[in-house]
């Protein structure tokens, strides 16, 4: 009688440790996956795109895609953690189905084939078609409306996240464009992803990775950091301070955990808060995108970025943001595949003390203008305004030629924004008129007999007005190396 009850006992036992054990596989055998890849997702088109995840330790991960009938095996390894790559077709606005199965299948839907932006930056880059307080986008009511005519742009917003070590994992899932969704898109990559949709006509992915008032060294790692010797380690995750301007952890709490998903380049807005560090940014700047790139594993994949706009920094008059400015032009020469779009004309007088300006249209599509020509060699669209090339002193005129203008100018009349100096170093207001028989620009003062140096709109906060045939503006620049 005893022994039947020992046995009964065991039996029950036994059975129940089957069940426990068959609920524990069940429950770790789903494939746990990354925010990015999820519903709605967009991958870069005729790519090895990557994938990643946790599953179950040593167990075989297999990966179906609704574009083609050969499956992907991988497997995991001793901590569960796999990644591997899946070859995407070209380009379509067909919706496909991916399926991840290590004994129990996730299943992903409306995932489309297209082109894949990385998006980043500070306030500018992060503000949303819906603006901030006091802070409208231009346009804003007709771009939401419309949202439901570009449903193949779709945008992952990855969620701020400080952190002192790299994170696997940040929260951002895609989103569709739509009228609901569309208020809280980037106003500038969503005016990217519009320009580029327009031309292409391929689905286009945005990844919005940004956090307002963040400077470089906020998206870049300690052991580049550790390098700077102006930069405050110990501030990283403090209470000391603003926790926007803090070092690294926007790149340990936010970027790597993107670094695996295959793009096809970064577009960048993103300096206000550098500007009183203005001699450091050309070389920081370079040095994040070199990381950035060596991240990804992509080669140099394109950057193109956009020059911060006119602000009164305190005092309009004063050139601290000019100097930024000029910073962000010398890092074209440092940095491999990129280009940079001038924003001087995209204020109003009345932003002198707004740091966000309304119009986004005209920053997305002039970035748009950027990867259109160079990236995807459509080069009948024009991507870069006049950049000063040469200035030759002529009685009492400096004559100023530039690149990027071999069509000539607008206007021809009325041109603002040059000043003009002598040995005095003291700049005064200019007049500039276009001679079209030379193709350039000629500058002269009636306060200054012998000029010896010009700038262009190389204050905080001037607007000038010289553009090329295709309307795009001239950079600001000075001729001189005086100090501030």
């Amino acid at each position: 009688m005893l022994i039947n009850v020992i046995l009964s006992i065991m039996k029950r036992y036994f059975f129940t440790t089957l069940f426990l054990a068959a609920i524990t596989l069940s429950t770790s055998a789903k494939v746990k996956l990354p925010q990015l890849i999820s519903d709605n997702m967009v991958l870069q088109q005729e790519a090895d795109v990557c994938l990643w995840g946790e599953a179950t330790p040593s167990s075989t991960i297999t990966i179906k895609a609704g574009w083609t009938n050969r499956s992907v095996e991988t497997k995991a390894d001793a901590n569960g953690c796999w990644k591997t790559t899946v070859a995407t077709p070209s380009a379509s606005f067909r919706a496909y189905d991916l399926s991840i199965n290590d004994g129990e299948e996730v299943l992903i839907h409306n995932v489309l084939i297209g082109e894949v932006w990385f998006c980043s930056g500070q306030s500018n880059m992060e503000m949303p078609i819906a603006g901030f307080g006091n802070c409208p986008i231009k346009d804003s009511n007709n771009i939401i409306a419309d949202g439901s005519n570009h449903a193949a742009i779709h945008m992952a917003t990855i969620e701020k996240k400080s952190a002192l070590t790299p994170q696997e994992y940040a929260n951002g899932k895609w989103k569709v464009s739509s009228p609901e969704n569309v208020p809280g898109f980037s106003a500038t990559a969503y005016n990217y992803a519009l320009a580029l949709q327009r031309t292409l006509q391929v689905p286009i992915g945005i990844i919005n990775c940004s956090w307002g008032g963040s400077r470089v060294e906020g998206w870049l790692p300690k052991e580049i950091l550790q390098t700077y010797k102006d930069e405050d380690l110990s501030k990283a995750g403090s209470k000391e301070g603003i926790q926007y301007m803090q070092p690294m952890i926007m790149y340990n709490g936010m970027l790597y955990a993107c670094i695996h998903y295959t793009i096809k380049g970064f577009a960048w807005y993103q300096g206000c808060s550098n500007v009183d560090t203005y001699k450091t940014y050309a070389d920081r700047l370079a040095t994040m995108v070199k990381h950035w790139r060596s991240l990804w594993g992509q080669g140099d994949i394109p950057f193109y970025y956009v020059e911060i706009a006119p602000f009164s920094y305190g005092d309009p008059a004063k050139t601290k943001g000019a100097m930024l400015r000029e910073q962000q032009y010398k890092a074209l020469a440092l940095i491999p595949n990129s280009g940079m779009i001038s924003t001087n004309d995209l204020v109003q007088p009345y932003e002198v003390n707004q740091i966000h300006p309304c119009d986004k249209k005209d920053v997305g599509e002039r970035l748009a203008y950027q990867a259109l020509n160079k990236t995807y060699g459509f080069t009948s669209i024009k991507a870069d305004g006049p950049m000063f090339k040469e200035m030759k002193v002529e009685g009492n005129k400096a004559c100023i030629t530039f690149t990027n203008a071999d069509e000539g100018f607008s206007p021809w009349d009325g041109i603002t924004g040059f000043e003009v100096a002598g040995a005095d170093k003291v700049f005064k207001a200019a007049k500039a008129v276009v001679n079209t028989g030379k193709n350039r620009i000629e500058v002269t003062s009636d306060e200054v007999s012998q000029p010896v140096a010009v700038r262009y709109c190389f204050r905080n906060f001037q607007i000038g007005n010289l553009k090329n045939n295709r309307n795009l503006p001239t950079v600001p620049f000075r001729t001189d190396n005086w100090d501030e």
